[in-house]
């Protein structure tokens, strides 16, 4: 079981690598050009690459991204054990 968990775990870790990768670039960028250097065009701008409202997928990539990021929890915390039964050790 935990096999098909780290299969599954790097399958979503390959296709979310650059959606992720994407979102949190743009999200600092936005951060440190609108609210340091106060260029509201720019950072318009980057919101909209951090939303992909640029090419109009604004509705759906959070959607995606946030299922995407709940498998790799699921499936990493599946991997760590910690839910795991372990055997009684207490036999008299």
């Amino acid at each position: 079981m935990i096999r098909s968990f780290r299969r599954y775990h790097r399958q979503i870790s390959i296709v979310l690598c650059i959606p992720l990768f994407l979102t949190v670039l743009t999200g600092m960028s936005f951060t440190i050009i609108h609210e340091w250097f106060h260029q509201g065009d720019l950072g318009e701008f980057i919101l909209k690459i951090h939303t992909l409202e640029i090419i109009h997928l604004e509705k759906i990539y959070p959607l995606l991204t946030g299922l995407g990021l709940v498998g790799l929890l699921i499936t990493g915390i599946s991997m760590t054990g910690l839910f795991r039964q372990r055997p009684n050790t207490n036999n008299l």
